[in-house]
């Protein structure tokens, strides 16, 4: 028999005064429970109570282990209050992993109006490009761009990550404005790097289902995409980056869109959680809200 059934069933009897109150009480029959509680003394050793047809008393070890069931039970019972209220009211930490350039300029304005609207949840945000593993490394939301990975991870979809071109107005009044593709390899590009200075740079363009890949040169790289933006901004080159980022510069006249018949790389997002019978609150409402944000139109 189950032993928290038994010591359930025996704070009832003691509490009730009999196993008959106790069968009534809980949907069972006197004779079940006078097997838990014979189940319990047989596992301890012990008497815990001494029955007469009329009534029944606790012996020392059974008033003692009466109170200490008590405390147990109640404890189970304040488990199962938590759990449940951590799956139906989002609190407690959230550790999510994103792509560093998505992180950082949509990502987390998304994550500010969240904690407002769920004060009892804390967020531990990694922005980072690497491969992570979150089962491993205790990640319970992942944002990810490209194809993904064959996984045991459940994925919804996010509207595709798209790129396109700009540079600022000081930069195009003194260099030109690029009509094609073709026309980047004589302009200062902003080229994201990875580290590797060696390897050459492509930008990837398409128009009317046919694909022109360019190769780019400029005297700045960088690993970080907020800093080319800033340089671009100051007039330094070209940039290619995220749509949605670079819509904002263009509305606020610090960046110019350019090749604009031309649709650059695209590639699907998606964020991914671990898979669980019931997802916490918090988890629930991050991901529906994130979908909501960011998810296709």
């Amino acid at each position: 028999m189950d032993k928290l059934t038994s010591m359930g069933v025996f704070v009832k009897s003691v509490e009730l005064g009999s196993f008959v109150a106790a069968s009534q009480a809980i949907g069972i029959s006197p004779q079940m429970v006078a097997k838990h509680i014979a189940g319990l003394e047989m596992s301890l050793g012990v008497t815990l109570l001494n029955r007469t047809t009329r009534r029944q008393n606790l012996t020392d070890i059974g008033r003692a282990y009466y109170e200490r069931c008590k405390r147990v039970l109640s404890e189970v019972d304040a488990a199962d209050f938590l759990a449940e209220e951590m799956l139906s009211q989002p609190q407690g930490e959230l550790r999510i992993s994103a792509p560093m350039t998505f992180g950082t300029f949509s990502l987390v304005p998304f994550v500010a109006n969240y904690l407002s609207r769920y004060p009892k949840v804390t967020i531990n945000l990694s922005l980072s490009d690497r491969f992570v593993d979150p089962l491993e490394e205790g990640f319970e939301v992942l944002i990810r761009i490209g194809e993904l990975a064959d996984s045991s991870l459940i994925a919804r979809p996010l509207a595709p990550y798209k790129l396109i071109v700009c540079a600022s107005p000081a930069y195009l009044a003194e260099r030109g404005i690029p009509q094609t593709p073709g026309d980047l390899v004589s302009h200062a590009c902003l080229a994201y790097s990875h580290g590797n200075s060696s390897m050459p740079c492509r930008w990837i363009f398409s128009r009317q289902g046919l694909t022109q890949e360019v190769q780019v040169i400029g005297r700045l790289r960088s690993d970080n995409w907020k800093a080319l933006l800033h340089a671009a901004t100051e007039g330094l080159g070209i940039t290619m980056g995220p749509e949605d980022v670079l819509a904002k510069e263009i509305a606020a006249g610090r960046l110019v869109r350019i090749l604009p018949a031309y649709e650059g790389p695209s590639r699907p997002m998606n964020v991914l959680y671990p898979p669980n019978r019931r997802p916490t609150a918090k988890i629930r409402s991050f991901i529906d809200g994130l979908v909501e944000e960011f998810g296709p139109k």
